[in-house]
């Protein structure tokens, strides 16, 4: 019996060594696991691309004008009327529907083109299936929770596309990487054209993606907007949550960084992190990157303007100026919003939007407190209130 017990003892401690081990592992080396786990094995499939006239269909946008039923842009969450910290904003007990019914009142003339981040999570394949039902389900949760933040300024257009796997941002194959992510570029440019050819010729336009949907913006920007007539009527764009050299991509995409709370016809930015931040996983693939003039990004400072200020570089800014952080339910349905949750600045070397002590906000925070997948939910109030706000002043100018 002292044997067998003795036996579990060392079975036991060999198993808690065996933990402590893969958490040291996994703290050392996050983005090998994080490519096990997410890069498909499979060779890089061709993707052929979709009909000139493929979104011309109401069932390749995840919300459009029209659409009545399910439209995730439209979501509104519930409200905490509780009073989280000293000096944010308060919503008495009883007054969370004239509140709700303030805010949905807002409605702007902008037609807003939103580009959601990566859905497709499994190693199935280096881009997802358009009827990818696990994929659709998550990219129709990031609308729900994104997409909504511009509701208030105009009616959001958000594509379904053929978006690469997240093992494409992993992944040491560039060249396959490469393909995937042009593969899923050709949809949304697809979904573009078709964007422009339904809204009126005279509606201001604002431009908004995430991760991913942030990436393909930037090419969008480059290619389809810099130089062009379309770009005047370009009211704000909002690249988020992906790194935008302000030496060697911003000069080439067309608008400058927004520069205070009221600028319009302007660059949104920045890339969450809470304290202490480790942001090695993304310095060290950045570094190594070349920007959209030619020259190496390396050392050169990412823009950030503060979402609550709106200003560029925006130093301390406290909780109290936050009027709403998103809190996703278990099963992302639904959420409430929290004012007060996080104050923000943007640190003063490479860029990144520092929020002190993160909140917490669920199980998605990536390595090195990177709060990338709440870049929206952290400011979700704050970024509904600014698209309005340049919105209005572009159509003052």
């Amino acid at each position: 019996m002292k044997y067998l017990a003795r036996k579990f003892l060392y079975v036991f401690a060999i198993l808690i060594a065996l933990v402590i081990a893969l958490a040291v592992a996994w703290r050392l080396y996050p983005a090998w696991f994080m490519r096990v786990a997410f890069e498909p094995s499979g060779a890089f499939v061709e993707q052929r691309a979709v009909n000139s006239n493929a979104y011309a269909d109401p069932q390749m946008w995840i919300a459009r004008p029209g659409m009545t039923a399910n439209n995730p842009s439209l979501w509104m969450p519930r409200l905490d009327p509780s009073h989280p910290s000293a000096g944010a904003p308060t919503i008495a007990p009883g007054e969370e529907d004239d509140f709700r019914v303030r805010i949905e009142a807002i409605r702007g003339n902008a037609a807003v083109f939103y580009i959601h981040p990566t859905s497709h999570l499994t190693k199935r394949g280096w881009n997802a299936a358009l009827d990818d039902q696990e994929a659709n389900a998550m990219a129709r949760a990031f609308a729900r929770g994104q997409a909504s933040v511009f509701a208030g300024a105009g009616d959001v257009w958000a594509p379904r596309y053929r978006q690469a796997a997240m093992g494409a941002f992993l992944t040491r194959d560039a060249a396959t990487a490469n393909r995937a992510l042009d593969a899923a570029y050709r949809d949304v440019a697809a979904a573009f054209d078709q964007f422009l050819h339904e809204i009126p010729a005279d509606r201001p336009i604002i431009l908004a993606g995430h991760s991913q949907g942030a990436l393909h913006l930037t090419r969008l920007l480059r290619t389809r907007v810099a130089g062009k007539p379309l770009s005047a009527r370009i009211a704000a764009a909002y690249v988020i949550g992906w790194p935008i050299s302000v030496t060697h991509d911003l000069p080439s995409l067309g608008l400058p960084a927004c520069a205070t709370a009221d600028s319009s016809h302007c660059i949104m930015a920045w890339q969450s992190f809470a304290d202490p931040a480790d942001t090695s996983m993304i310095t060290d693939t950045y570094d190594h990157t070349i920007g959209f003039d030619g020259q190496p990004r390396r050392g050169s400072r990412m823009l950030c303007v503060n979402p609550l200020s709106g200003a560029l570089n925006g130093r301390v800014v406290m909780q109290s100026a936050n009027l709403g952080t998103l809190k996703s339910d278990d099963n992302l349905a639904d959420g409430t919003l929290f004012a007060g949750a996080t104050g923000a600045r943007c640190d003063d070397r490479r860029g990144f939007l520092l929020i002190g002590e993160g909140p917490e906000l669920g199980g998605f925070v990536m390595p090195g407190n990177n709060y990338h997948v709440f870049d929206y939910s952290l400011f979700w109030a704050n970024m509904r209130a600014d698209s309005v706000r340049r919105l209005l002043a572009f159509e003052a100018r």
